[in-house]
C-alpha cells in the first residue's frame, strides 16, 4: 500500500512539474495576435480586418506542423529513457533542421501566393491590400516558428517544459514593446506589427537554438544535417500531419454549418470555439507531460511504469475536466456578457456553452490519451483513429442543418466527436498496444 502511494504521489510530482510551465507556455503563444489586434486595432477597421485574414492563414500554416513538435518530445524522451542523451539530442537536431527545411518551403510558397491566398479567403478590397503586406512581412518569422516547435519538443523530450515558458513569456513581451515601437513610434503602421512578431519571433528561435546546440556540444554531438534522420523525422511526423489536417477538417465543418445557421449563431460560434480553445490549452499541458513521461518510461524498457503513468495521467484529465466544466458552466451567466451585448447571441452561447462543460471530462480523457500515445510513437493509430473520428462528425453535423438544429445542437455534434474519440482511444490503451519498449519503436 505504501508502496503504490509512492508511485502515485511520484507521478503526481512528475505531471505537475511539466504540466504547469508547459500551460504557461501554451497560454502565452496566443497571446501574440491578440496583441498584434490590440495595436492594429486603433489604425482602422480595415487594418483590423486585413490582421484577421492573415492572421488565420499563418495560424493554419504554424498549426499544420505541430508535429515537429509532437514527433520530436516521443523520439527524445525515448533515447534519454534509454540513457543515451548524445542520441536524444542528435535525434533533436534532426527535427529542427526538418523545421528548417519545411520553413524555407512555406516561406517560398507564401511570398508569391500571398494575394491569392488573401483573396480566397474573403478580404475586401479596402482590406486585402493590409492583409498581403502583414502575410509578406510575418511569412519571413515562419521557418523561426516551425524552428521553435520543433526545438520545444526537444527540450520537453529532455522533460524540461520551464525553459519553453521562459521564451514564451519573453517572447511575448519583446512582441509587444517591438509593435507600439514600429506601429506608432516609427510610423510603420501594420507593417510594423509584423515585423515586430517577426523580431520576437526570431529571437525565440535563436534562445532555443543556444540552449540546444549547447547541450549538443557538451556531449559531443555533431550539428551538421544528417539526411537518414530528416527523413526519419519526416517519416515519424506524417501520420501526426494527417490527425492534424483531420482535426482541423472538423473545426471547418463546424464553422461552416454554423455559418449557414445564421448571424447570430455563427458569431456565438466563435466565442464558443475560442473559450473551448483556451480550456483545451489547460488539458493539453497534461498531455504534454504524457509525451515526455511516457516516452522516457518505454525508452528505459519501463512497461509498467508506462501503464501506471497513463492511469495516472488519465484520473488527472478526469477530474480536470470536471473542474474546468464546473467552473465553465457556473461562469456563463458573468462570461456571455463579456464577449457581446446582442440577446439574440447571448441567447445562443448560453445553451451551447453548457454542452460544453458537460463534455469537458470526455475532453480531458482525450487530451490525456492523445498525449499518451504521442509519446509512444503510436502515430499510424492516431492519424487512423482521428480519420474514423473525421467520418463519424462530418454526417451528424451536416444532420443539424438538414433537420433545423440550431448551435446547440451543432456543439451536442462536437460531443459525440469527443465521445468516438475516447472510445478509440480508450480501446487502444486498454489493448496494450502501444507499449512498445526500447530506445526506437520497432
Amino acid at each position: 500500500m505504501h508502496r503504490a502511494t509512492t508511485s502515485t504521489r511520484r507521478h503526481d510530482r512528475e505531471i505537475l512539474a511539466l504540466a504547469l510551465p508547459a500551460f504557461g507556455a501554451l497560454v502565452a503563444e496566443p497571446l501574440f495576435v491578440l496583441v498584434d489586434s490590440a495595436v492594429v486595432g486603433h489604425l482602422g477597421t480595415p487594418q483590423l480586418a486585413g490582421l484577421g485574414v492573415a492572421a488565420a492563414l499563418l495560424t493554419s500554416a504554424v498549426n499544420v506542423f505541430v508535429f515537429l513538435a509532437y514527433a520530436t518530445t516521443a523520439a527524445v524522451a525515448r533515447r534519454l529513457g534509454a540513457g543515451d542523451l548524445a542520441a536524444a539530442l542528435r535525434q533533436g537536431i534532426d527535427g529542427i533542421w526538418l523545421a528548417v527545411l519545411l520553413g524555407a518551403l512555406v516561406l517560398a510558397a507564401a511570398l508569391p501566393l500571398a494575394p491569392p491566398l488573401v483573396e480566397l479567403f474573403g478580404a475586401s478590397a479596402t482590406a486585402a491590400p493590409h492583409a498581403v503586406t502583414y502575410l509578406r512581412v510575418s511569412a519571413l518569422g515562419v521557418p523561426a516558428m516551425l524552428v521553435v516547435l520543433a526545438a520545444t519538443g526537444v527540450l520537453r523530450g529532455l522533460q524540461n517544459t520551464r525553459t519553453p515558458l521562459v521564451v514564451a513569456v519573453a517572447g511575448f513581451g519583446a512582441n509587444a514593446v517591438l509593435n507600439v515601437a514600429l506601429v506608432y513610434g516609427a510610423g510603420l503602421g501594420i507593417a510594423g506589427s509584423a515585423w515586430g512578431t517577426v523580431l520576437a519571433q526570431w529571437g525565440m528561435a535563436a534562445a532555443y537554438l543556444t540552449v540546444v546546440v549547447r547541450g549538443a556540444r557538451r556531449h559531443g554531438v555533431p550539428l551538421r544535417p544528417d539526411a537518414p534522420g530528416i527523413r526519419a523525422s519526416a517519416t515519424a511526423g506524417v501520420p501526426l500531419l494527417v490527425r492534424t489536417l483531420s482535426l482541423r477538417a472538423v473545426l471547418m465543418i463546424a464553422t461552416a454549418v454554423a455559418a449557414r445557421l445564421g448571424d447570430a449563431d455563427v458569431a456565438a460560434h466563435q466565442v464558443v470555439l475560442g473559450l473551448w480553445s483556451l480550456l483545451a490549452f489547460a488539458l493539453d499541458a497534461i498531455a504534454i507531460a504524457g509525451q515526455a513521461i511516457i516516452g522516457r518510461h518505454l525508452g528505459a524498457d519501463d512497461a509498467e511504469g508506462a501503464r501506471d503513468a497513463c492511469r495516472r495521467m488519465v484520473r488527472w484529465g478526469v477530474v480536470s475536466g470536471a473542474v474546468l466544466g464546473v467552473l465553465l458552466a457556473l461562469a456563463r451567466p458573468a462570461v456571455v456578457p463579456l464577449f457581446t451585448s446582442d440577446a439574440a447571441v447571448r441567447a445562443e452561447l448560453m445553451p451551447a456553452l453548457l454542452v460544453v462543460a458537460l463534455v469537458q471530462p470526455v475532453s480531458g480523457v482525450v487530451f490525456v490519451l492523445d498525449g499518451v500515445l504521442m509519446g509512444a510513437g503510436d502515430g499510424p493509430f492516431l492519424a487512423g483513429a482521428m480519420l474514423v473520428t473525421l467520418v463519424a462528425f462530418a454526417p451528424a453535423a451536416l444532420a443539424v442543418l438538414a433537420l433545423g438544429g440550431g448551435l446547440t445542437a451543432l456543439w451536442w455534434a462536437m460531443g459525440l466527436f469527443m465521445l468516438v474519440r475516447m472510445a478509440s482511444l480508450g480501446w487502444r490503451a486498454r489493448s496494450g498496444r502501444w507499449i512498445v519498449t526500447g530506445a526506437v519503436r520497432a
